[in-house]
């Protein structure tokens, strides 16, 4: 006999589906306007900086680190989910240290916020995310530091894993980041096909 279960989706989850949704409708509206101004205006696409894609690199690392931090959370490994996410943080400090650097190398190549269509369009879609990600990075902290700080003896190590609150915040935190290293990828593929198009 197969019993009827209720299965109840917590609070969080839906939450985050409902910003990650929008987060993905804003990033198509933007995709869709970029595309629709060049068609009409015909304008040349701009060419990436090389550090737009050592960024995807370091964004894609950030994404494995922390997915090994909830490997290492679930094995219960204090030591590795704490330098999971040690080095997750470090990782997402570099991209938008590096996505600075990013930026000015196309002030060097006379590509400037206000200087044209295309041109605004990569500085206000790349600096969205970017926005996203530094949203991200007092989240990744606060694990840090509460992983650190709760995490010092046999009990307190037992109690911090078996708090299903924690998983739970630990699984969102790890949604949005995968989506956005996924958004990233998506965006430099986007202006790379159009200007290779």
């Amino acid at each position: 006999m197969v019993q009827d279960r209720n299965y109840v989706v917590h609070p969080l989850y839906i939450t985050i589906t409902l910003v990650l949704a929008s987060i993905t409708s804003l990033f198509i509206g933007f995709s869709g306007a970029y595309l629709y101004n060049r068609i009409q205006e015909g304008a040349q696409a701009i060419q990436l900086p090389s550090l737009f894609y050592l960024n995807t690199l370091v964004l894609v690392a950030s994404s494995l680190t922390l997915r090994h931090a909830k490997k290492a959370y679930r094995l219960d490994n204090t030591e590795r989910y704490q330098l999971m996410l040690a080095v997750t943080l470090a990782l997402s400090i570099l991209f938008i240290i590096a996505q600075l650097f990013a930026w000015r190398q196309l002030q060097q190549s006379n590509i400037f916020v206000d200087g044209g269509n295309m041109g605004s369009y990569l500085y206000v879609i790349s600096g969205l995310h970017f926005t996203h990600v530094i949203a991200g990075i007092p989240f990744l902290g606060f694990f840090l530091y509460s992983a650190i700080k709760k995490m010092k003896e046999p009990v307190s190590v037992l109690v911090y894993f078996s708090d299903p609150d924690k998983k739970r915040k630990l699984d969102i935190l790890t949604i949005y980041w995968h989506f956005l290293d996924i958004l990233w990828v998506y965006l430099v593929l986007f202006f790379l096909v159009n200007y290779l198009i």
